[in-house]
């Protein structure tokens, strides 16, 4: 741990030499806190951008179509809209935003401290693997980053959840109805997704002494259980 490394060289380091952050960050827990914000700020910004700038009116049409498929239900068509209303749904994306994230970082944090205290190193606190686990979504900041640009370029305002996420398999090779099952389930998987499972086994390794191999089953055992099971509810 070198006393000259500081968290600005951390948040360049864990994009673009991971390795060394991650040895840095293991013993600088404390750190933890500014990837998490940074995330935290960037999602949830990029949502009320968005919420802000879309054409609401065609959105909640959208919605209402998709929720009764060609159908014609008078009573669930006047509660979508009575609850899409601008300041509420900005509400509950921020609100989601942050408990949600957090949540599931402290989920995969446990997760990977049982894990390491039956196969790894026991000296490892959870406060370090939940480090790793927030040092390992900061690149998720490259999501919000690509909403910001898909607004700026947009030729109208008529763009669905599905659209401002251009790193989503949904995007590049579902292309599902959108406002569909399988539309959410793709646009829940990005690229960044790999990414983040890549940094989470490379921090097993560094710090548990894993191999490359177990590792991964590690690090992606959690992704495959719940995006399969929610594939096969939806198949």
């Amino acid at each position: 741990m070198s006393d000259r490394y500081g968290i600005g060289n951390a948040l360049v380091d864990i994009i673009a030499a991971p390795s060394k952050a991650l040895q840095e960050v293991r013993e600088r827990v404390s750190w933890l806190w500014v990837p998490l914000i940074t995330v935290l700020l960037l999602s949830t910004a990029s949502q009320v951008t968005y919420l802000s700038w879309v054409d609401f009116d065609w959105l909640v049409d959208q919605s209402v179509a998709a929720a009764l498929q060609g159908g014609s239900d008078p009573d669930t068509e006047a509660a979508i809209r009575q609850f899409m209303q601008p300041g509420m749904m900005i509400a509950t994306s921020v609100i989601s935003t942050v408990v949600i994230v957090p949540v599931f970082l402290v989920l995969q944090a446990t997760y990977l401290h049982l894990v390491n205290k039956v196969a790894g190193k026991p000296d490892l606190r959870f406060g370090q693997w939940f480090a790793l686990s927030s040092w390992s979504a900061f690149p998720t900041i490259f999501l919000s980053i690509a909403t910001f640009v898909v607004l700026a370029l947009a030729p109208n305002r008529q763009l669905g959840q599905e659209d401002i996420s251009p790193l989503s398999l949904q995007s590049l090779l579902i292309n599902a109805e959108p406002g569909s099952s399988w539309a959410t389930w793709g646009t829940s998987i990005t690229l960044v997704s790999f990414w983040t499972i890549a940094l989470l086994a490379l921090g097993i390794m560094r710090w548990a002494g894993a191999s490359a191999l177990k590792a991964g089953i590690i690090a992606i055992a959690p992704y495959v259980l719940v995006f399969g099971a929610w594939a096969l509810v939806i198949s």
